[in-house]
């Protein structure tokens, strides 16, 4: 579904194709035009040589990707691809990863699916891939080492840390080798980032579900080149049973987590009683941890979390000498600027000197050099 969706998002398929070829699998392979609940996409096939199938060692199989034709940043990132996937394998049998013995992830038309994705990534000169969370489905699937819940075990541990939901029909919706590729090539999971976008593509999987369509999105763009514009969670609980303390500490430590912002606000609440909106401004990568903090910290028993969209106005660091001392001084865009307020709280009390005239000099300072 991978290669089928960047395929049609515009990497070329003879390319893709041609560089598979040069594995010397003994495999064919095939893009065909077609559809899932009515959505247009693309099919990946893989032909297997009428041989049984062949389980392969990871040093080998590392050994085919190094001798093949294709480029060397491709062969980088499918090497790292199976090496990653060989540390979960290795880990969920308990056996060193030189012993490891791939089964399914072994096989031909598997080596196609992590080879032709790190071929087509490069061909489209993608240089960061990001994921939403993954669905994983439900269930059981059988493999060669019998019936195992899913997510099997080698995806659960690829996965660890990433987050995961399951929806739809009660299967294996993603497999190990799937799972390898984002977490191996993916910078980071969540919301999706502020981007322009030249090209998307929908690889289909084998199956055509009622409920959705059985189809993998990718999306081909840049980023929108604005600091200013960026993706942030928003996190957000009504309080109305912890007192000032507590919540004035759930603050100090949101911030020392990495909160991008923690706030407080009046709120009346229901059965009149008056209470706080505790609000967290989060990247989409700390979302889960400083949710789990807000539980941890306070009393409250559920959140609101939506995504929004965040502008920052660009902004530098210019440093002042004044009586007193250096201050560094925040300057926008447009112009605005304002004293750093640890710089002058820190020398007020160093120095026994009134904040306020701390902060006069650092404005004064900084107009002289404008």
């Amino acid at each position: 579904m991978t290669v089928g969706a960047l395929i049609d998002a515009g990497a070329s398929p003879a390319a893709v194709i041609d560089a598979l070829q040069s594995l010397n699998t003994g495999a064919k392979f095939e893009v065909e035009k077609t559809k899932r609940a009515g959505i247009a996409a693309s099919k990946f096939h893989v032909y297997l040589p009428n041989e049984p199938q062949k389980h392969r060692h990871l040093p080998y199989i590392l050994k085919i990707i190094d001798t093949s034709g294709i480029s060397v940043r491709a062969k980088k990132n499918a090497s790292a691809v199976f090496q990653r996937l060989g540390e979960a394998e290795a880990s969920v049998h308990g056996m060193p990863i030189e012993k490891v013995h791939f089964h399914e992830v072994g096989a031909a038309d598997s080596i196609a699916d992590i080879v032709g994705a790190c071929v087509a990534l490069d061909l489209l000169h993608v240089d960061e891939v990001r994921s939403s969370a993954i669905n994983v489905g439900s269930g059981t699937v059988m493999t060669e080492h019998g019936m195992l819940p899913i997510p099997a075990p080698a995806t659960a541990n690829l996965l660890a840390g990433r987050p995961i939901y399951a929806r739809g029909p009660a299967m294996e919706l993603t497999t190990p080798t799937g799972a390898a590729l984002a977490a191996t090539l993916s910078s980071g999971f969540g919301a999706m980032p502020a981007m322009r976008i030249s090209s998307i593509g929908h690889g289909a999987g084998t199956r055509d579900f009622k409920e959705s369509a059985n189809v993998l999105r990718v999306l081909i763009g840049e980023r929108s080149g604005a600091p200013e514009s960026t993706t942030v969670s928003v996190i957000e609980a009504n309080i109305d049973d912890s007192s000032p303390q507590v919540l004035g500490y759930a603050l100090e430590r949101l911030m020392s987590a990495g909160a991008l912002d923690a706030s407080l606000s009046p709120l009346q609440m229901k059965k009149n009683r008056p209470g706080s909106l505790l609000r967290v401004i989060a990247k989409p990568q700390d979302q889960e941890m400083l949710a789990q903090l807000v539980f941890a910290e306070t009393s409250t028993l559920g959140l609101r979390i939506y995504a929004a969209e965040r502008r920052v106005e660009e902004r530098r660091i210019v440093e002042v000498e004044t009586p007193y001392g250096k201050v560094r001084v925040k300057v926008s865009g447009h112009g605005s600027f304002a004293p750093e307020y640890d710089d002058c709280r820190a020398i007020a009390a160093a120095t026994g000197t009134p904040f306020p005239e701390i902060l006069a000099a650092a404005q004064a300072a900084y107009l002289k050099t404008v």
